[in-house]
């Protein structure tokens, strides 16, 4: 397929924009970039898509997410309103988890895929929780994925929050399902057959260190073997979590993951938003990743984390939604604005260490997963595209298309979302999933989660 008549934005190191540019796809790879004149001309008999001018650039990704908390939305929480971030978590999610079925499971990530398609999302990097419905549940949700066509790394959180029983199953749910993605990549390794696509993978989700043992984590390391799949786990996302680690273990929490063998190249931390000097050293040197998700630290009122000193420390900090809406445009605008409030300073966190975050450095956590560059326009590239319909009416540069980014474009611009070389959306059309079926089979799926949390009670 060949996109012609873009103002093509590409990111990544060349970070350029090509008026009336093109794109030519072959199978699920960027196979050129160039003017459309020259491409139409080189590729006469590949099939075209006019983008009549609309900016066509990279996939978003999403480094953190939960599909499994889409029934949330609009739910009266049963009680008294929580006070602090240990009562957000006991009153409302973990109730929502325990309230999921199988097909609750695959309805909420089918809920949250409409949502990215939409608003341009092409990579997730999910972290599940559903402890009455252990088994089976990356299966589930790794259907709903291939169903709408986008890419996504799936864990199931372990945690000792619903008895040592919960935790085992949780650690067999993680090993089982690492164990079914390498064996599909490998067959596709193998496969000579055109359009074969890389678009599922796996980690080791781990809740938080408050709610997971030492002993928990000894069965982790004995049940995942030589595996090295990394981790993908929450920590110091509020105070509570440093808290428990000095109590119980005499250390702070990165620290003890540290010490646990959990840190690592290939391990996410979510938030961070409590962790000391000392512990940001300690991931900078590790080379583990940190998501940062500022609507979520908001609504939670659990506090801002450093990562302005984060990035300047070297580590790589990326940006996840925690469940929050995949229009990642918002989530952009959040964390240009939060920090420069939380430092009474409109110098920091510029826009474009905010697209660094959201693309490259998201690139970076992807690459854990899959070796093709997601998050740029380039030659090998995945074929992760989306166009825009936005018209700049101030000129438009690769030096201030963060700022147009900021200030002007969001996810209702989105008109095509193409994952992996398939088209997903087309002139706002999705082509993989029936919205409506599936927003007409959630409503009713939501009314009886609803009821199992009132069920729950205190």
């Amino acid at each position: 397929m060949l996109i012609i008549n873009g103002t093509v934005v590409t990111l990544g190191a060349e970070n350029k924009i090509i008026e009336n540019g093109a794109v030519y796809i072959r199978d699920d790879k960027i196979a050129d970039i160039g003017k459309t004149n020259h491409l139409i001309t080189k590729y006469p008999n590949a099939e075209k898509l006019d983008a009549h001018g609309k900016i066509v650039m990279p996939g978003n990704i999403v480094a953190h997410t939960h599909f499994y908390g889409a029934f949330a939305r609009g739910m009266a929480v049963p009680g008294t309103p929580a006070q602090n971030f240990l009562e957000i978590l006991g009153k409302l999610w973990w109730k929502i988890d325990r309230a999921l079925t199988l097909e609750d499971c695959k309805l909420s990530a089918l809920v949250c895929l409409v949502d990215a398609i939409r608003n341009g999302t092409t990579t997730l990097i999910d972290h599940h929780a559903s402890p009455n419905a252990i088994d089976g549940s990356l299966d589930v949700i790794a259907e709903a994925v291939l169903q709408a066509g986008v890419r996504a790394s799936l864990c199931y959180e372990v945690t000792d929050r619903n008895g040592a029983a919960g935790a085992r199953a949780g650690i067999r749910e993680n090993v089982r399902f690492i164990k079914r993605t390498k064996d599909e990549r490998r067959r596709l390794a193998l496969s000579k057959a055109e359009g074969t696509k890389d678009r599922l993978a796996a980690s080791f989700g781990l809740h938080a260190p408050f709610t997971v043992s030492d002993k928990t984590l000894e069965q982790v390391h004995a049940a995942l073997g030589d595996l090295n799949p990394g981790f993908h786990l929450h920590v110091a996302e509020d105070r509570a979590d440093q808290d428990d680690s000095l109590q119980k273990y005499g250390v702070r929490a990165v620290e003890r993951l540290g010490a646990r063998g959990i840190l690592g190249p290939k391990t996410i931390i979510a938030h961070g938003v409590h962790l000391d000097v000392g512990e940001i050293e300690l991931v900078r040197r590790t080379k583990t990743h940190i998501t940062h998700q500022p609507r979520s630290n908001m609504n939670n009122a659990v506090g801002v984390a450093d990562v302005l000193g984060m990035l300047r420390y070297g580590v790589n900090v990326g940006l996840g939604n925690d469940g929050f809406s995949n229009n990642h445009f918002a989530e952009m605008k959040f964390t240009y604005l939060l920090h420069k409030l939380y430092r009474r300073d409109p110098r920091v966190m510029g826009a474009d260490q905010v697209v660094q975050m959201a693309y490259a450095n998201n690139a970076k956590i992807a690459q854990i997963f899959w070796k093709p560059r997601v998050g740029e326009l380039s030659v090998g590239a995945f074929a992760d595209i989306i166009l825009l319909d936005y018209v700049p009416y101030t000129p438009l540069t690769a030096d201030n298309f963060p700022w147009h980014l900021i200030f002007g474009i969001d996810g209702a611009h989105v008109t095509h979302t193409i994952c992996a070389g398939k088209v997903l959306m087309k002139d706002c059309q999705l082509l993989t999933l029936d919205e409506e079926a599936i927003a007409a089979r959630a409503r009713e799926a939501a009314k009886r989660v609803w009821r199992r949390v009132q069920e729950l009670g205190d």
